[in-house]
């Protein structure tokens, strides 16, 4: 099954819930409201067409306009995939979590919110995972404007020619 036949599926069963299908040729996905997120993924899950058994990867995305969240699913038994999107706006930035639905979305939300600010509520754990619990500000956002200097230590960490590399300023 190919994301067009799962976005006709899901269509038929979540009218209304399912945004949007981003056809080829850039890559394939589908967009759902947020707030229906948990009914979707179960489904996508438990629905005997597609069991939807694995999440492969999940991301943030910073749009100009809003964040977006990407879920990269896979079946491990039907061996089809599909990426599902659901977008949040930039100023209270938050969806449900999937956690629930795939136990090792707890790890990807983490890194997201930590990365980009997201909040996934009805997490269980969501704190930092990769930097230190008193940084400010999110890294992967286009408008994050990296400090020079954290707890006194020189934050950039390299040579003046390195540093056009972190530097978001510099790049054009």
């Amino acid at each position: 099954m190919n994301t067009k036949e799962i976005y006709d599926l899901l269509k038929a069963k979540f009218n209304g819930k399912v945004l949007a299908y981003n056809e080829p040729p850039k890559d394939a996905f589908i967009v759902v409201d947020a707030k229906s997120l948990p009914e979707i993924t179960t489904f996508l899950k438990d629905d005997g067409q597609l069991l939807m058994d694995s999440l492969v990867c999940l991301s943030g995305v910073d749009y100009p306009d809003r964040f977006s969240v990407a879920y990269h699913l896979f079946s491990t038994k039907k061996l089809h995939k599909t990426v599902i999107k659901v977008n949040t706006d930039r100023e209270n930035p938050s969806v449900p979590t999937v956690s629930n639905v795939w136990p090792g979305a707890v790890s990807y939300e983490r890194e997201t919110f930590d990365l980009f600010g997201i909040i996934f509520y009805g997490h269980p754990n969501l704190e930092r995972l990769l930097m230190p619990d008193d940084w400010e500000g999110y890294p992967l956002r286009k408008d994050y404007k990296f400090p020079a200097f954290y707890h006194g230590i020189n934050a950039a960490g390299r040579s003046p020619g390195t540093h056009r590399i972190v530097n978001r300023d510099n790049y054009a």
